[in-house]
């Protein structure tokens, strides 16, 4: 499986250009009978779906739960894990609570000790309380998993003061 993770504040036409580029990356992942797998969410979790749909690449989303039953998103990531989950060929639960930093750290770990390669849209700043992207690379790179860092030329962050 491939895991996809990213900055989550992408701009629309990063997001847009992104679901585009990702398409013909993840087109040879479906072709070698890959899946893909993200973390429900917006802005790049979404884009990924798209793009994963348009290369038939089958896409696993991965739902945060408590005790079992599917948690409560953020009202601003409702909308974007309907859609996940209508481009989906599976959804896994997995124990956290996606109101805290720390367990959404924990679930990408797990997501990432699942996978044998990880597709990281990425600029090169360093993680913060926000964005954990940096350590997610490091993470990967550090248990031995292939690692593809994408940042295309134009890509940009709605955060003021990061790299872009």
């Amino acid at each position: 499986m491939i895991a996809v993770v990213g900055h989550p504040d992408l701009t629309a036409p990063t997001l847009a250009m992104l679901e585009e580029e990702l398409g013909r990356r993840l087109a040879e992942f479906a072709r070698a009978g890959r899946a893909g797998l993200v973390r429900a969410g917006r802005g790049l979790p979404v884009a990924v779906g798209r793009a994963a749909r348009a290369a038939g690449l089958a896409l696993v989303t991965v739902l945060p739960s408590r005790n079992g039953v599917p948690a409560v998103l953020q009202s601003c990531d409702r909308k974007a894990a309907g859609e996940l989950l209508l481009l989906s060929e599976q959804v896994q639960l997995l124990e956290y609570d996606p109101s805290d930093h720390g367990a959404c750290l924990g679930a990408d770990e797990s997501m990432l000790r699942s996978c044998a390669r990880l597709l990281a849209v990425w600029d090169g700043s360093p993680s913060s309380r926000r964005d954990a992207t940096a350590y997610l690379v490091a993470f990967a790179r550090s248990s031995g998993m292939d690692v593809e860092v994408l940042w295309p030329e134009g890509a940009r962050r709605t955060t003021p003061g990061q790299v872009t």
